[in-house]
């Protein structure tokens, strides 16, 4: 049995830049444990595994990263939505309903010059807590910073939950410098940190290890978003750049708009551009 995949460029408007992604479009029923060890051969960050769209544009779809499923991913979707306009060859732009473990969430795509421009709508963002007192500083100092921003160390989902640092400069010599930093951030109901220049709209993310940096994290973007909107350091309903990935040499940028009012958003879409590069094919499945 051959199964085929699209590998991508996500958050780029060339290869060989942004977040890359293997995506497998609808084919053979693959049980979890396949899927997550398909993901750890090929060694994107995230895999995204499709069902046949469904006469009205609606799929299937599971993430996995090298550890374990998803309930939610930015970049996945965005690839996969750009793969499944390909796949159509419509010049027009299309719209997507994904269907994730516990939410649904929708997708336009259209085609561009270098590849397909995708937005996603992550809902509304959820304001779960702030972070005061000393362990403001336990945290920056976890992160090797010298100073926080004036702003509040808060806790956001629009599908996984991140803790939003905020910084102004000194992104180049941060970096994850504890064993326990997973722990340290659960202890507040976060899953994720979140490092953003405030200033530079800049942000870096890394594994709860500090092994591996992510090049772009879309979900964090939509909590981006609502966090600059509802702080007044964005305007809300104008569409801003967010950039990452300087650091891992693989530059991205991810074009983020929280609308509803500072005080009450409605919603977060963030978009960015894909770039095909590949095209393959597994020849034996685990």
């Amino acid at each position: 049995m051959t199964v085929t995949y699209r590998h991508v460029d996500v958050f780029a408007t060339r290869p060989f830049t942004g977040n890359s992604l293997a995506v497998f479009p609808g084919g053979p029923a693959l049980s979890a444990q396949q899927m997550l060890v398909i993901t750890q051969e090929l060694r994107h960050f995230e895999t995204i595994f499709l069902g046949e769209p469904s006469e009205d544009n609606v799929v299937e779809a599971r993430i996995f990263d090298l550890f374990e499923e998803l309930d939610f991913a930015g970049h996945p979707l965005l690839g996969a939505a750009a793969v499944l306009h390909e796949s159509r060859g419509a010049k027009g732009a299309l719209h997507w309903r994904f269907r994730l473990k516990d939410r649904t969430v929708t997708l336009t795509t259209r085609s561009t010059t270098s590849g397909y421009r995708v937005e996603l709508d992550q809902g509304a963002p959820q304001f779960l807590g702030v972070v005061g007192g000393t362990d403001r500083e336990e945290i920056a100092a976890a992160l090797h910073l010298e100073a926080l921003a004036d702003l509040p160390l808060e806790v956001m989902s629009t599908g996984l939950r991140y803790l939003i640092v905020p910084v102004r400069g000194g992104l180049d010599r941060a970096r994850i410098v504890r064993d326990d930093f997973a722990e340290l951030i659960g202890r507040h109901g976060a899953q994720f940190a979140y490092l953003l220049d405030v200033e530079a709209l800049e942000g870096r993310h890394w594994n709860n290890d500090g092994a591996m940096e992510d090049v772009a994290t879309g979900s964090a973007a939509g909590c981006v978003g609502g966090y600059l909107a509802r702080h007044v350091v964005v305007p809300v309903g104008e569409e801003f750049t967010l950039r990452q990935g300087r650091f891992t040499g693989r530059p991205s940028r991810s074009t983020v708009r929280p609308e509803g009012a500072a005080d009450a958003l409605t919603n977060v879409r963030v978009g960015g551009d894909v770039v095909m590069v590949a095209t393959g094919a597994l020849e034996a499945m685990p």
